[in-house]
């Protein structure tokens, strides 16, 4: 009898279903384009552009078992967001202005705000993750891949 083969993008690991390597890299590929400090959109347009992206991303690989990498996937998201909202905000005035804003003490934002740091070694400072938090992220509509993901495989 001829051997079902798995969809386009999915491969077989220990009699479980999961996306192949190079659909991941796809995946992460697009992102990083949607996610660029380059790309001279407004947020909300790129946040919209993201979550198309996503939805349909997990949608189409929602079948999956394979959860262990979707945390990590979510972190790496919210870490590329941080990363152009810090570029966004430009000026160190403007950065410490916006941490204040969110609530991040003065003596905390100061510094990271003067910081000479690269955009995304700034994304992982305390201050910006306590100003930029999760929630705030996710009211600013960043995609929940874990939340999507869970909604996919029936779990909500």
């Amino acid at each position: 009898p001829p051997r079902l083969q798995p969809p386009a993008g999915f491969t077989f690991k220990d009699k479980k279903i999961c996306w192949s390597r190079q659909a991941f890299l796809d995946f992460q590929t697009k992102v990083k384009k949607l996610t660029g400090r380059s790309w001279g959109v407004s947020m909300k347009h790129r946040l919209i552009q993201l979550k198309l992206f996503v939805n349909g991303w997990v949608n189409y690989f929602g079948i999956s078992q394979f959860y262990s990498p979707i945390p990590g996937i979510d972190n790496w998201i919210r870490r590329r967001i941080r990363m152009c909202y810090w570029k966004q905000w430009r000026y160190v005035r403007t950065r410490i202005q916006k941490l204040l804003e969110l609530g991040v003490p003065k003596h905390l934002a100061v510094p990271a705000g003067s910081s000479s740091k690269s955009y995304w070694r700034s994304s992982k400072t305390y201050a910006i993750n306590l100003g930029m938090s999760n929630k705030w992220l996710d009211l600013q509509g960043v995609p929940n891949v874990k939340s999507l993901w869970c909604k996919a495989q029936g779990y909500t």
